[in-house]
């Protein structure tokens, strides 16, 4: 698939970006995110998305790039100083955030800075948004945005201060298919799908161990896709491409600890979009199955 605009902004993003959560909270070596990054780069990455509290991932990262940050587009996100879950969105501790996470990446600017799961509640203060437009102002970082779901996300998009939304679209999760994206393309924003493979919650076959990929695979026993009985790397394919098929969608994050594992995911695109008709029978089968409480997972 060929790379595109992400909405109004003047980045040309690859279809498939990293995400950098697993090589933070799983402790990889630096020697391997070094050696999966450049492997990306190499096969034509262009966008790393990463957090503040993804414990050392910016830090990795920064190190892993340090030699080629012209080549790539780096996305961050804060609001949690101390771990995912304690969010804290007064001005003063967003742009001590910021600033650390310029420090850990090596990096003069970021390319987006992202409101991280912030709740609708403290996006309609306002506080934490002005927030970021400071850091814009400030030079910290060229663009801003939101990461969230739901009617958070919604409301992110209809204040017209973001320039992109990062939202969950997968096979598993198409709540913002219906309730966000068009909202989102109608205002011209750039539009990441975080976990666009549902954490591959089907591969083993088996109830994963992990209780957080535990929803994705009670919905996709459910939805029982003909596709995902196919090989694995045949239902990763259908799964990929449906979420960059999905009207709006620009690119889609995807993480992993495994030098290569990026370069052969970014292969499986090579099949170009999916085909109408395959995209509309997921769909049908999503509106025939989802419940009300399917909600974009967090």
């Amino acid at each position: 698939m060929e790379r595109r605009r992400l909405g109004r902004t003047d980045m040309v993003v690859s279809p498939l970006g990293f995400g950098g959560s697993e090589i933070g909270y799983e402790s990889v070596s630096q020697a391997d995110v070094t050696r999966l990054l450049d492997g990306a780069l190499d096969a034509g990455l262009n966008v790393i998305d990463t957090a503040e509290c993804y414990a050392d991932s910016e830090a990795l990262i920064g190190v892993a790039v340090r030699g080629r940050r012209r080549e790539v587009f780096l996305f961050t996100k804060c609001g949690h100083p101390r771990g995912f879950g304690t969010g804290d969105w007064r001005p003063a501790s967003l742009l001590r955030s910021i600033e650390r996470s310029l420090g850990r990446l090596g990096a003069d600017v970021v390319d987006l800075v992202q409101l991280h799961s912030c709740s609708e509640a403290e996006l309609r203060r306002g506080d934490a948004i002005a927030a970021l437009e400071t850091a814009r102002e400030r030079g910290m970082t060229r663009y801003i945005g939101y990461s969230g779901d739901g009617a958070a996300a919604r409301y992110a998009v209809e204040t017209g201060r973001f320039d992109t939304l990062q939202i969950s679209v997968s096979i598993a999760d198409q709540e913002a298919i219906d309730l966000v994206l068009p909202h989102a393309t109608a205002r011209g924003l750039g539009v990441i799908a975080k976990r666009p493979l549902a954490n591959t919650a089907w591969k083993t076959g088996r109830k994963p161990r992990e209780a957080y990929h535990q929803a994705y695979w009670r919905r996709l026993q459910a939805l029982d896709y003909d596709f995902l009985r196919r090989p694995l790397p045949e239902s990763i394919g259908t799964a990929l491409r449906f979420t960059l098929s999905v009207a709006g969608v620009h690119t889609a994050i995807v993480g992993t600890t495994r030098p290569g594992r990026w370069s052969e995911n970014a292969a499986l695109l090579g099949a170009g979009p999916l085909p109408p008709a395959e995209l509309a029978a997921i769909r049908r089968r999503w509106h025939e199955v989802a419940r009300p409480d399917w909600r974009g997972q967090t």
